[in-house]
């Protein structure tokens, strides 16, 4: 027998879930609970645009089995909107022109808001060591353009609006809004 219950937490509202455990979290969200804001890009683990986090961690979750991440608690694009408000990333996003096709939107913004978390708690990057060249974000904790393509490198777009999602990031941090 392959069928086995689970319990999340998703978008703030737990569930539980009969699923094959064999069952990826981006299949369990997008064909079981009909939340198809996280997209199926590659299936693969290169893309990003199945961006979401667990327990305030990102994963892609085309490689996530769901029975592996039991009792978590999962945020998805669906989840980041305050109310009937844009999350202040979500709007930077629209204010700095942040996609085109917007295929790999949600996935950037999942990766974007799990990124301002993590550098909010003082995580660090391979960039945190370099010297801070070009445009810096921040006070005394600075995050450059260049470490915001280093933590977002994990996220594709095709399109090629790398510098505008850059600036919506910065944007976000120089505004002091994770």
């Amino acid at each position: 027998m392959t069928d086995h219950t689970i319990t999340l937490t998703i978008n703030g509202i737990e569930r539980s879930v009969e699923i094959d455990v064999r069952s990826t979290l981006l299949d369990l969200l997008r064909e079981r609970l009909q939340l198809t804001g996280t997209k199926k890009g590659c299936d693969h683990g290169l893309c990003g645009a199945c961006t979401v986090t667990v327990d305030g961690e990102r994963v892609l979750s085309c490689l996530t089995l769901a029975v592996s991440i039991d009792g978590s608690s999962v945020l998805t694009i669906e989840g980041i909107a305050e109310d009937d408000r844009l999350h202040p990333l979500q709007q930077a996003f629209l204010d700095c022109d942040g996609f085109q096709c917007g295929y790999c939107t949600s996935g950037q913004i999942s990766s974007a808001h799990a990124l301002l978390y993590e550098h909010a708690r003082g995580d660090l990057s391979a960039a945190s060591f370099e010297p801070a060249g070009g445009n810096v974000v921040g006070g005394p904790d600075i995050l450059s353009d260049n470490e915001i393509r280093e933590r977002m490198a994990g996220n594709i777009c095709r399109c090629g609006a790398y510098p505008n999602i850059v600036d919506a990031v910065a944007s976000c941090l120089r505004d002091g809004r994770p």
